[in-house]
C-alpha cells in the first residue's frame, strides 16, 4: 500500500499499533535490561524481526536486495535501530521510565524541524505547531504526577544525567533516521524495506555489543524469565508490529502527525503501570492524559484533509 491508497481503517490500525503497543516497551525495555545487557538486547531483537520480516518477503517473492538499497536500509538502521533504540535501551540502565518517557517526547518537535529544514521545506500547520506545544506540556505533567524514582537501581546523579543527554541525543537520531526513511530508496513491499532496515539495525547493534564486552558479560542462566518474555514481546510486538506500522506511517501522514506517539506513549506506560504493578494513579497523571488526547486531536485536524494532497517528502518506490 501507498500514500495514495491509504484507507482510514489502516491508518488507525498503524496508529493503535505504535500508540499502544510502544507505550508498554518502556516497562519490556526495563525488564530486559535487567539481566541482558541493552546492546545484546537491542540487537537480538530486530536482528531476528528484521530476518523474519526479510524471508517471508523473499517467500512472497521479494526480488534480493539492490546495493542501494542495502544502503539506505543501513543509514536508516544506524540513525533509528541503533541511534534510536539502542541508546535508549542502555540509558534506561539509570533513567527511570517517567524521565525517559518525558524526554523522547520531544521526537515530535525534532520530526517537525528537521520536515522545516529539510529539501522540501515543509512547514507545519497552526494546529499541528499548537498540538505538539500542547502535547509536550501534557507529558511534562504527566510525568510531574507519576513520583518517579530518581535513578535506576542506586544510580548516582551523573549517571542519570548522562543517560538523559544520551536519551536526547537518541530521540534526534531517530527523528534524523524517520525523516530519511521517507524518501529513502528501501525496496518494496513496504515490510521487505522495514526488515532490511531491522537487519542491519540490529547487526549493528550487535557489532557495539561485542566491542563494548556485553558478550563477555552475558551468562545465560541468569538471563531471568521475565528478561525472556520481554526479548520475545519486544521482537514480535515492538519491532514487527509496531517498528513496521511506524515506517508505514512516515510515508503516509505528516511528521508532527506520526510523532505523537511519544506523547500517547508516556500515557500507556503509566496506565499499565498502575493496572499490572499496582502503582499509584493521580489527579496530575490524569490532567496530563486529557492534555495529551487534545494535543493529539489538534495534531491529526492540522495534517492534510482527507482526499488532498499527501506530505512533498513521501516518495513512493517506482516498482509501486
Amino acid at each position: 500500500m501507498n500514500a495514495r491508497n491509504a484507507s482510514t481503517r489502516h491508518l488507525l490500525l498503524a496508529f493503535a499499533a505504535v500508540y499502544l503497543v510502544w507505550g508498554s516497551t518502556y516497562l519490556a525495555i526495563r525488564f530486559g535490561v535487567e539481566t541482558i545487557p541493552p546492546f545484546i538486547l537491542g540487537g537480538v531483537r530486530f536482528l531476528t524481526a528484521g530476518l523474519i520480516l526479510t524471508i517471508v518477503s523473499r517467500v512472497r517473492g521479494a526480488p534480493a536486495p539492490k546495493p542501494a538499497e542495502w544502503k539506505a536500509a543501513t543509514i536508516s538502521g544506524v540513525f533509528m535501530v541503533v541511534g534510536g533504540n539502542g541508546l535508549v535501551c542502555w540509558a534506561e540502565l539509570y533513567v527511570p521510565s517517567g524521565l525517559t518517557a518525558l524526554l523522547v517526547a520531544t521526537v515530535p518537535l525534532w520530526l517537525v524541524a528537521i520536515a522545516r529544514l529539510g529539501p522540501d521545506r515543509e512547514v507545519p500547520r497552526p494546529l499541528e505547531i499548537l498540538g505538539l506545544l500542547l502535547g509536550l506540556a501534557g507529558v511534562v505533567v504527566l510525568v510531574s504526577g507519576s513520583n518517579a524514582e530518581i535513578g535506576v537501581g542506586g544510580a548516582s546523579s551523573e549517571q542519570v544525567l548522562l543517560g538523559a543527554l544520551v536519551i536526547i541525543v537518541a530521540s534526534l537520531s531517530w527523528a534524523v533516521g524517520s525523516m530519511y526513511n521517507r524518501r529513502a530508496a528501501l525496496p518494496s513491499p513496504p515490510l521487505y524495506g522495514t526488515g532490511l532496515t531491522m537487519v542491519a539495525g540490529g547487526a549493528a547493534l550487535l557489532l557495539i555489543a561485542l566491542g563494548a564486552g556485553e558478550f563477555g558479560r552475558l551468562s545465560l542462566a541468569d538471563i531471568s524469565a521475565r528478561s525472556w518474555w520481554s526479548l520475545l514481546y519486544l521482537t514480535m510486538f515492538g519491532s514487527i508490529v509496531a517498528f513496521s506500522a511506524y515506517m508505514w506511517l512516515l510515508r503516509n501522514v505528516r511528521p508532527a502527525a506520526a510523532g505523537t506517539y511519544a506523547y500517547v506513549n508516556p500515557v500507556v506506560a503509566l496506565f499499565l503501570g498502575w493496572w499490572l504493578a499496582d502503582e499509584a494513579f493521580t489527579l496530575p497523571m490524569l490532567a496530563g492524559t486529557v492534555i495529551i488526547v487534545a494535543a493529539v486531536v489538534l495534531v491529526q485536524r492540522g495534517r492534510a484533509p482527507k482526499g488532498g494532497p499527501r506530505p512533498a517528502t513521501v516518495r513512493a518506490p517506482a516498482s509501486r
